[in-house]
């Protein structure tokens, strides 16, 4: 399995400024979708809940890791694990802030407070 994506996905997530992931409760459930934001650090790909652990879609695929993202009419099939590591966290949190800070500023400090912060999750390809 590969750990990252193509340069061509990876400047498609940075450049698009909401995606739609895809999760499912588990393997047998039905497909859910919602929009979030996903911002690109070092070649990586983040996600982060702007509910914090009450998020639907990050209570899903917390107990099942298998999702996708869709950005415009691409399907693209990820993996999650939690980012634990501050300094992961904290760069996250820089690259919401420079992405998303001007154009959606209250949207952005919810989705920098204390609680959503445990959300941040990488995204590895399937």
């Amino acid at each position: 399995m590969n750990d990252s994506f193509d340069d061509e996905t990876l400047r498609l997530l940075d450049e698009v400024k909401e995606v739609h992931v895809e999760t499912r409760r588990d393997s047998d459930a039905p497909e859910h979708r919602t929009i979030i934001w996903v911002v690109v650090v070092d070649g990586e790909v983040f996600v982060r809940s702007v509910r914090g652990p009450r998020g639907r879609w990050y209570r899903e695929i917390s107990a099942n890791p298998e999702g996708a993202l869709h950005a415009g009419d691409r399907r693209i099939p990820v993996r999650a694990v939690h980012a634990t590591d501050d300094s992961t966290v904290e760069a996250v949190s820089e690259a919401i802030r420079g992405k998303y800070g001007r154009t959606s500023p209250g949207s952005t400090q919810a989705m920098l407070s204390p609680e959503t912060l445990p959300t941040t999750l990488k995204l590895s390809p399937t």
